[in-house]
């Protein structure tokens, strides 16, 4: 289970071997916005040679935007290299892009990213595009400027929009978008706490600094994990529907609950 990602840019190869070794449960090289137009050629170059062999822990590769000159080539010199975990594909609109490049991949894990309005409007389409699409994500730097909104809170009802749909389509829980200031862990785990709240299951970073933050906030704290074993361990003393002595009700959904917690509790970092 993958709680951290760790983006960082294609083109500085030094910082992406630092970044294997940083802690994180995956890490996500980024060939679009970290890497100008005139080192996209050399960015994916080294993420190449970078794949001829398996990581440490998982690569994933976020490539070019669909409709960019670059996604093709990107697409065709990373696909079936032994060291590529999946494709998170950026700026998706419409579940045919899902289609298009999973034909393309052949089963290549991807991981669709909701920027805009569009895009978030046919969330659950895109979430149902093809077996191959493992999950969505949101840019939520992208989609604040197409809403044109300055307020965080702004976000919440996509934010919602998104992870509903994800559910709804039988993906796993998305991942909560990038925290933009790396300095302030204390808004970092107060913004990690509402993603929790909402739904999201982990979270994307930009610096191995907000890794330790990110996993504090989405593990289960001691409270959470006694309550959870005091319902599993009811659950299978009595079968159906059951009462806590402190009144608390024990049905099938309360259960479900108690054991993603009891997961969640005694997981270990992907190898």
């Amino acid at each position: 289970m993958i709680l951290t990602w760790l983006y960082v840019p294609g083109d500085r190869p030094q910082v992406v071997a630092k970044a294997l070794a940083a802690g994180a449960d995956a890490v996500i090289v980024d060939l679009e916005d970290a890497v100008p137009v005139s080192r996209k050629e050399y960015a994916r170059t080294a993420t190449a040679e970078l794949l001829a062999e398996r990581p440490p822990v998982p690569v994933h590769v976020r490539i070019n935007a669909l409709d960019s000159p670059w996604a093709g080539a990107d697409l065709t010199a990373l696909t079936g290299l032994p060291g590529l975990a999946g494709f998170r594909l950026p700026k998706v609109t419409a579940p045919e892009q899902i289609v298009r490049v999973a034909n393309r991949t052949g089963g290549v894990a991807l991981y669709a990213l909701l920027e805009s309005a569009v895009g978030v409007e046919r969330a659950y389409e895109i979430a149902r595009a093809h077996p191959a699409l493992h999950g969505l994500g949101l840019g939520e730097a992208d989609l604040r400027a197409d809403l044109g909104v300055s307020a965080d809170a702004g976000l919440d009802w996509p934010r919602s929009r998104v992870i509903v749909a994800a559910r709804a389509a039988g993906l796993a829980p998305p991942a909560q978008s990038v925290f933009p200031d790396i300095r302030d862990v204390a808004a970092l785990a107060a913004s990690c706490a509402h993603g929790r709240a909402l739904g999201f299951l982990g979270r994307a970073a930009i610096h191995p600094r907000q890794l330790p933050v990110i996993e504090r906030a989405y593990l289960p704290t001691a409270e959470e994990v006694t309550a959870a074993r005091e319902i599993v361990g009811a659950a299978r003393r009595t079968p159906g529907a059951v009462a806590l002595p402190d009144g608390r009700f024990v049905d099938p959904a309360v259960l479900a609950g108690a054991e993603r917690i009891m997961t969640l509790a005694s997981r270990t970092p992907p190898a």
